[in-house]
């Protein structure tokens, strides 16, 4: 879905090479970066969406190999290709054995480059399709991704759904804490049980105990009838206590006699009632410190506590935040009667960068905010807000020299104006002589 833009970092020791390899690559309608460098480009990998690495086998400090290896141990979803002039069998071989997909002798024509990248980018594509089905059919909890991260939510949903036990589930507002709770339920021995969910935080102090455990007719003010409490109205399946950590400590007490006797005291009335009951409570606050500072009575903690899973963020989620993109595109498209748009590489990666202070539920509320508002057939990077634009993270390395942050820049400059070099020698207010020395510095004399 992203707009005939896939990005292709290239990685060369020579400047000459850099921009024949970006001129062509452009020229395809691809996004393309340049570094200098292995370490620079494993600096681009870390701070943007990369789809495509075309690599030099032989240049100084680390090699192309190492760069593969390296991208095959962070980033299993980058392709790659070898450029080398020194071609040998075992060479090939040792490239393909650590992950590269295609390896290019060097000279090599337009036309071995352009089939070369037609086939990556066909499997990139292909798999990108392949992976975000296979794991909406292989997933049967309803959860957007596949990364790491999740993949170990997903096994200890699965582990608790085989028991009955308590669970504690854990993570930053907007993670996700109910759906993982649903998950469990529905495919627990209870899920044609109810499932009843509670905002502890959001009921008033001195209505808790009522709404939580019900009353008897006129046991106070305003009790016209006996109404059942959630407790009551969940027996036989779950509750879900959410914001658990709201709670006061008055309220705390009561809870942990409810999960040691599995009974419930309506209020105003003596006579306790049984109840089946599983609880899976959440929180985005730390308990352990609030029992440390008194906040929350230890011994609750451990009786929550029994089976404890813990929500990452989504910034530590990696490509899951491309497949959660895609999934709201659609999602809002068709609830909007319009056609689901394309996404440009440089929204993607803007939207990588970024650290998702709330999560899935900012994510998807940026999303329905851009369906709504914007009628382009692309959401291209000014579509998104200031805040998101300007995330990405950078860091200064105060090592290098005037010379290689000068061509750094140049670089960015023409990469800006897509490799115009009038107007890049313009924007930087020198002519386009000394342009081109800046940029092929070893032909000075």
């Amino acid at each position: 879905m992203i707009a005939n833009s896939e990005k292709i970092l290239i990685v060369d020791d020579s400047p000459d090479t850099l921009e024949m390899l970006e001129r062509k690559v452009s020229s395809r309608g691809f996004h393309a970066i340049t570094a200098s460098d292995a370490m620079k480009a494993v600096d681009i990998l870390s701070t943007t969406h990369i789809d495509l690495v075309l690599t030099d086998y032989k240049m100084p400090k680390v090699t192309g190999l190492d760069l593969i290896k390296h991208i095959n141990s962070n980033y299993s979803q980058i392709k790659v290709i070898m450029l080398t002039g020194y071609p040998t069998i075992e060479g090939a071989v040792e490239a393909v054995k650590v992950g590269a997909e295609e390896y290019l002798t060097k000279p090599f024509t337009d036309e071995e480059l352009f089939t070369a990248l037609d086939r990556a980018i066909d499997k990139i594509r292909k798999q990108r399709l392949s992976q975000h089905k296979e794991h909406l059919d292989n997933n049967p909890y309803g959860i957007i991704g596949n990364s790491k991260a999740m993949q170990k939510i997903y096994d200890s949903i699965r582990k608790s759904c085989m028991t009955n036990a308590t669970v504690l589930i854990q993570g930053e507002s907007g993670t996700g804490k109910e759906l993982v709770a649903r998950a469990i339920h529905y495919n627990s021995k209870r899920s044609k049980t109810p499932f009843v969910p509670v905002n502890c935080g959001a009921i008033p102090e001195s209505l808790l105990e009522a709404e939580l455990f019900g009353f008897t007719k006129g046991s106070f003010t305003g009790a016209h009838e006996t109404r059942a409490g959630y407790f009551l109205t969940a027996d036989g399946g779950t509750i879900f206590l959410d914001e658990i950590s709201e709670t006061p400590l008055s309220m705390q007490v009561k809870l942990l006699r409810v999960l040691e006797d599995k009974q419930v005291y309506m209020v105003g009335s003596k006579k306790p009632r049984s109840i089946n009951i599983r609880v899976i409570a959440a929180t985005n606050k730390d308990l352990q410190l609030l029992v440390r500072e008194g906040y929350f009575r230890e011994d609750l903690y451990y009786r929550l506590n029994v089976l404890s899973i813990n929500l990452p963020p989504l910034r530590a989620r990696g490509e899951d935040i491309i497949q959660l993109v895609y999934y709201f595109l659609n999602k809002f498209s068709r609830e909007n009667s319009k056609q689901t748009p394309k996404i440009s590489s440089d929204a993607i990666s803007a939207m990588l960068s970024y650290q998702w202070q709330g999560n899935v539920r900012e994510l998807e509320n940026l999303i329905y905010r851009i369906i709504i508002m914007n009628d382009e057939k692309t959401i291209q990077i000014s579509d998104l807000p200031q805040y998101i634009r300007y995330s990405i993270k950078t860091e200064k390395d105060l090592t290098r020299s005037l010379q290689e942050v000068e061509f750094e820049y140049i670089k960015s400059v023409l990469q800006s104006v897509g490799g115009n070099k009038s107007k890049a020698a313009k924007i930087l207010q020198i002519d386009r002589k000394t342009l081109h020395a800046k940029l092929n510095p070893e032909t000075k004399d």
